[in-house]
């Protein structure tokens, strides 16, 4: 049986806040799928998120290699953070870029791809953007979140993936987004 969108559609008939700071908010939905059960689900929802792919002319990817308490693993990352008041996440993306790595893009950076890593469970919106160049200005100014800043060849993505180096979702798929484009042109 084939069932339209509307018929496939979940019911949503209220929520509750469990937990609210300005990092993580937790709720509980009132939900009825299409089977007409209906109970409570829980849901996490965070800030929008922009990172960058910023290119240089050697065919390589500015990333920062740092450790993550939360799964107590080191990993190659896309520079990256939360939209802050009032802006875009182009501009969030080149300013995360700076403040975690010393460099700035050399010009505008463009959407390049946006997505929910957990769509089923979390809300939060994530955006890449990609840039062509950059200047180093001077030492990273966000130690919290700075690591080894480094150049990392496109062409090594693909193994650093396979071997689990590179994990989180934004640079997963920014990256690979990035990729087939290239391999599609």
């Amino acid at each position: 049986m084939t069932y339209s969108d509307e018929q496939s559609r979940w019911r949503v008939h209220g929520e509750r806040m469990v937990y609210d700071n300005r990092w993580v908010r937790l709720v509980q939905v009132d939900v009825e799928p299409p089977d007409g059960s209906r109970f409570w689900h829980h849901v996490v929802r965070l800030q929008v998120v922009a990172a960058a792919a910023i290119l240089d002319d050697q065919d390589r990817v500015l990333m920062l290699w740092r450790h993550r308490f939360v799964t107590d693993s080191f990993g190659w990352e896309l520079p990256g953070g939360i939209l802050d008041k009032g802006e875009t996440g182009a501009q969030t993306a080149a300013r995360e870029v700076e403040e975690e790595t010393g460099w700035r893009p050399a010009g505008p950076l463009e959407h390049l791809v946006s997505f929910q890593p957990m769509p089923g469970m979390v809300d939060t919106p994530h955006e890449v953007y990609v840039g062509h160049g950059a200047s180093f200005i001077a030492p990273p100014t966000d130690l919290e979140e700075a690591g080894r800043v480094d150049w990392v060849p496109l062409a090594d993505v693909p193994d650093l993936i396979k071997r689990g180096e590179i994990a989180g979702s934004g640079s997963l798929v920014g990256l690979l987004h990035l990729l087939a484009l290239r391999g599609s042109q």
